[in-house]
C-alpha cells in the first residue's frame, strides 16, 4: 500500500504558560523571609539564599565577587577540604554567584539529608574565616584569567559597552583593571561580609520535594539574628551613559572584530518591557531572527549574531553582539542599522509573527518545566517586586501584539541616535 503523505502542515495552536503554581511564603523568627515552591515528584530539593550583597553593594572592585567565592574556602567548624568532602559525601551540587544586584549560594540535594545541608549552609554562610592563603591563590588565579582576557576581543568589547551604556562611575558599568585584584585583602571581606551577609538582608527560595520539618529546621539554624548589623542599602548612583557614542578600539592582530550596538532601556516594570521583548526576538533573539538570516546566513559575515534585553534593578540594557570576520565590520555594521530600520519602518507579517510567537511561548514552557525552572521564573520577577502576572503579561502580549506595536516599539526603544556602538578589531 502507498504511504500518503502530509500536503499541509498541522495547524499551529498557541501554547502558554498555563495556571502557574503561586509560591508560599513564611516568615522565620527573625522576619527573614522564606518562599517555597512545591513540585515534582523525587525526593529532591533545592535552597537558595539570597543577600543584598552584590556588585550594587560595592565599595571596592571585585568585593562581592571575591567575598562569595570565599564563603566555601573554610569556617569556624569546617576546613575547605571537610566541605567539599561533606558536599561529595552528601551527593550535592553548591553553586556560588554575585551578580550585579545580588549574591548568594544555591544547593541541590536529597531530602533525607535536609538537616545535615541547612546546617553546612549556616556554617558556609555566617561562619567564614577568609585563610589568607587561599585569598592570594584565588586572587592571582582571577588576575590570570584577567590577563589572558584582555587577549580576546569580545571581552574587551563587552567591557568597553558596560562602561558606556551605564558610565564608569556606576557598578554596572565600572570597568576592572589589573591593579583591582591586588587590593583585595582578608579584612575587606571580612568587613563586607558583615555588613552584607546578614539575616537582615536575606531571602530563602526552597524548590522541590519540601519536607514537613523544613521551617522548623530553617528556623534553628536560620532563624536568630547571626549579627546586629544592618545592610546598609544598594549604590544610589543613578547609570548615566558616556557621551561618545562610537568607539573603536584597535587590535591589529586579531583575526575577527567584535561589535557591541546597544544602550540603557526599561527593565520589567515598565509596562512596554514585554513588547519589547518581542520586538527583541523578531530582531536578534532567536536562530531565525532577522539578524541572523542576513548576516549569517545570506551573507556569511559571522558564524552567530545575537540581540538581548535584560533587566537590573536599577536599570537595562539591550544589545546586539556578534564576531566577524575583520573585512565585513563595516558591512555588518551596516546591516545591522539596515535590519532596526526595517522594523521602524515595515509591518511584520503574520509568517514571520507565527513563528515567533510559537517560538517565545516555546520557550515560556520551558520556563516552568519542573519546580528548579519555577524557582528561576520566581526569582527573575520576585527580585522586581513581581509576581505571576508579569508571565501572564507577557503570554498575552506575544500572542496579541500587532505590526503597529511593532513600528512604535521599534521607533521608541531603538532610536539609532541613542545607540552605542563599540568595535573591537583592526583599524
Amino acid at each position: 500500500m502507498k504511504p500518503e503523505f502530509r500536503k499541509a502542515q498541522p495547524a499551529l495552536f498557541p501554547v502558554g504558560p498555563g495556571l502557574l503554581p503561586e509560591a508560599g511564603r513564611f516568615l522565620l523568627d527573625n522576619k527573614v523571609p522564606v518562599y517555597t515552591i512545591e513540585a515534582g515528584s523525587e525526593d529532591l530539593m533545592k535552597l537558595e539564599f539570597v543577600f543584598d550583597a552584590g556588585q550594587t553593594s560595592e565599595k571596592i572592585p571585585l568585593i562581592s565577587s571575591a567575598t562569595n567565592m570565599m564563603l566555601s574556602e573554610g569556617t569556624e567548624n569546617y576546613t575547605a577540604d571537610s566541605i567539599n568532602h561533606t558536599l561529595d559525601f552528601y551527593g550535592t551540587f553548591l553553586s556560588m554567584n554575585a551578580e550585579k544586584d545580588s549574591a548568594g549560594m544555591s544547593i541541590l540535594f536529597i531530602t533525607r539529608h535536609l538537616e545535615k545541608i541547612i546546617e553546612l549552609c549556616s556554617e558556609i554562610l555566617f561562619r567564614p574565616v577568609f585563610p589568607e592563603e587561599e585569598l592570594d591563590a584565588l586572587m592571582k588565579k582571577r588576575l590570570q584569567w584577567f590577563i589572558l582576557g584582555r587577549e580576546k576581543v569580545h571581552v574587551i568589547a563587552t567591557d568597553q559597552f558596560f562602561e558606556s551604556v551605564f558610565g564608569s562611575s556606576h557598578p554596572y558599568g565600572r570597568k576592572i583593571i589589573a591593579q583591582d585584584f591586588t587590593g583585595i585583602s582578608r579584612d575587606l571581606l571580612v568587613d563586607f561580609h558583615k555588613e552584607y551577609f546578614s539575616p537582615s538582608g536575606m531571602t530563602i527560595i526552597a524548590a522541590g520535594k519540601i519536607p514537613a520539618e523544613t521551617r522548623s529546621l530553617l528556623n534553628k539554624y536560620f532563624g536568630k539574628p547571626l549579627t546586629k548589623n544592618t545592610v546598609t542599602g544598594r549604590s544610589s548612583i543613578i547609570p548615566a551613559g558616556e557621551r561618545t557614542r562610537k568607539i573603536h578600539i584597535t587590535r591589529q592582530d586579531a583575526v575577527q572584530a567584535a561589535v557591541r550596538i546597544g544602550s540603557s532601556t526599561i527593565n520589567k516594570r515598565d509596562p512596554d518591557y514585554p513588547g519589547l521583548k518581542v520586538v527583541d526576538t523578531i530582531l536578534g533573539g532567536f536562530f531565525g531572527s532577522r539578524l541572523m538570516k542576513n548576516i549569517r546566513e545570506e551573507k556569511g559575515f559571522t558564524y552567530g549574531i545575537n540581540s538581548s534585553v535584560v533587566s537590573y534593578n536599577l536599570s537595562a540594557y539591550k544589545v546586539i553582539a556578534t564576531e566577524v570576520g575583520k573585512e565585513y565590520t563595516i558591512q555588518t555594521l551596516d546591516e545591522i542599522y539596515n535590519e532596526i530600520l526595517n522594523l521602524q519602518k515595515h509591518p511584520v507579517e503574520k509568517n514571520e509573527f507565527d513563528i515567533v510567537r510559537n517560538f517565545m511561548l516555546g520557550e515560556m514552557v520551558r520556563m516552568f518545566d519542573g519546580p528548579f525552572a519555577l524557582a528561576e521564573s520566581f526569582r527573575a520577577a520576585w527580585e522586581f517586586g513581581l509576581d505571576n502576572s508579569y508571565y501572564y503579561e507577557l503570554a498575552e502580549k506575544i500572542k496579541t501584539i500587532e505590526p503597529d506595536e511593532i513600528i512604535h516599539l521599534a521607533r521608541t526603544y531603538y532610536n539609532l541616535d541613542d545607540l552605542y556602538e563599540i568595535v573591537v578589531g583592526p583599524e
